[in-house]
């Protein structure tokens, strides 16, 4: 893993130590199998940000330093339960196969973008879906077009991709050309030093297990297979600077 260097600040003041991300991280912090995929409650921090206290702190530092530069950071989606990330895949099951695709071709289409339940980064309160809420912009805000050159958030990725690792965000899902599992999420980013040791703790758990456990629609289709290169290709296949 490299070593990043963040802003922090705390204190009196507003004291920038420049710190490796190896000092940040929460490394001697334990996290329950309830906790990483999205069965426990946790406590989350600010209105309309929803995110634990660390990723939050750091998110409305965050927030204020593009606000001075003419962009207003808004929050689309931060943390989901297990149960909501289960009502979101759920319906996307139901439309697909009654548009008469087969099971497994239906979850292959879901997980382009959303994640099996008791997998999604999203259960964690690290990670959030971000635009620019001062900019207008019609119809589903989150389409990659609109980040891209001429779209309305063109100006938010901008700066994003300059200032945001500063603050411990990172792109979750990036454009790298080989990158398997879920598709290019410009909106996307990980508190860093939260959701590096979190990802390894669940990594040590038994996913595949807790899968074959869990009970909702389509999931007697997952085969032991199918499973595995869902592991390593949407919940490991991401920004290498997160793993």
């Amino acid at each position: 893993m490299k070593r990043r260097t963040f802003l922090v600040r705390g204190g009196l003041g507003s004291l920038a130590l420049g710190l490796p991300m190896h000092s940040l991280l929460a490394q001697d912090r334990e996290f329950s199998a309830d906790e990483l995929t999205g069965k426990a409650n946790i406590e989350l921090f600010g209105k309309d940000i929803n995110l634990r206290k660390e990723a939050h702190d750091a998110f409305v530092e965050m927030k204020k330093a593009a606000y001075q530069d003419g962009i207003d950071i808004k929050v689309v989606s931060s943390y989901r339960d297990y149960e909501r990330q289960r009502a979101i895949f759920e319906r996307k099951y139901v439309d697909y196969t009654e548009e008469g695709m087969e099971p497994l071709e239906a979850v292959d289409e879901i997980i382009k973008y959303s994640t099996i339940p008791g997998t999604s980064r999203h259960h964690w309160g690290t990670d959030a879906d971000l635009i620019d809420g001062s900019k207008r912009a019609e119809g589903d805000m989150l389409v990659t077009e609109k980040f891209e050159a001429g779209g309305p958030f063109e100006d938010f990725k901008n700066w994003m991709d300059a200032h945001s690792e500063e603050y411990g965000f990172f792109l979750v899902y990036t454009d790298t050309p080989k990158r398997r599992g879920f598709k290019y999420e410009p909106w996307h980013y990980s508190y860093a030093p939260l959701s590096i040791p979190m990802l390894s703790a669940y990594r040590r758990m038994n996913i595949l297990k807790i899968l074959e456990k869990d009970d909702f629609l389509g999931s007697e289709h997952l085969t032991t297979g199918f499973i595995h290169s869902y592991i390593t290709d949407n919940i490991l296949d991401i920004n290498p600077d997160l793993l």
